[in-house]
């Protein structure tokens, strides 16, 4: 059994910040892939709650919503982003 998340990060993130999953609301925000261009519009959001949640969808090639200090959020690939669970180290 894999062990909880405890993060999930941005592969390499814009120079000098460190970007972390944006939480609104209505909690962590995706998109769906199944929506091809308009995937990034509001009306096909995706929400959940935990970081497990939202690790299973970016498993299932699900963007996620990031942004840092500064930064305007931007929606990051799943294949930019690793996710780091109990146990783990996370590779930089």
């Amino acid at each position: 059994m894999r062990g909880c998340v405890t993060k999930i990060e941005r592969a390499s993130s814009r120079c000098g910040v460190i970007e972390e999953p944006i939480v609104t609301a209505k909690g962590y925000q995706l998109a769906d892939p199944a929506h091809g261009t308009h995937k990034n519009r509001a009306e096909h959001a995706t929400y959940v709650r935990t970081l497990d949640e939202a690790a299973v969808l970016v498993e299932r090639g699900f963007s996620l919503r990031m942004g840092a200090k500064g930064k305007p959020p931007s929606l990051i690939a799943p294949k930019s982003l690793r996710i780091v669970r109990d146990g783990e180290t996370a590779l930089v």
